[in-house]
């Protein structure tokens, strides 16, 4: 089980932080990611890490602003988002898979998925 929280209303070039607090023994073992969703889009990948955290990816859209991070003995990984702009507007959405390419959105489509995290930056 997955539950995402630490979303909220930010001004545009603010900063939040998520966190993504996973239950059971296994969470080491899944490649994780952030996808978001923005009402009348479609879900959008954001940032990925392998299990063990050594391999890193992000859409273009964020990188150089957000940073995905893990700590496997505390079961959560967190996303830092910087310089948040009103696009980035969004659910925000932690999954978990197994295998696959965790640096595409449709690998998650078959893996666990917590609760939504709604972030809105206000321009």
């Amino acid at each position: 089980q997955l539950q995402a929280f630490g979303g909220g209303l930010v001004q545009t070039g603010g900063s939040l932080r998520l966190s993504c607090a996973a239950s059971g023994r296994l969470f080491s073992s899944y490649n994780m990611g952030w996808l978001r969703q923005a009402p009348g889009k479609e879900r959008e990948f954001v940032a990925g890490i392998k299990w063990s955290g050594a391999n890193i990816c992000y859409a273009d859209s964020v990188k150089g602003r957000f940073t995905i991070s893990r700590d496997n003995a505390k079961n959560t990984v967190y996303l830092q988002m910087n310089s948040l702009k009103p696009e980035d507007t969004a659910g925000y959405y932690c999954a978990a898979v197994g295998s696959g390419n965790y640096c595409r959105t449709h690998t998650f489509d078959t893996g666990y998925w917590g609760q939504g995290t709604q972030v809105t930056v206000s321009s």
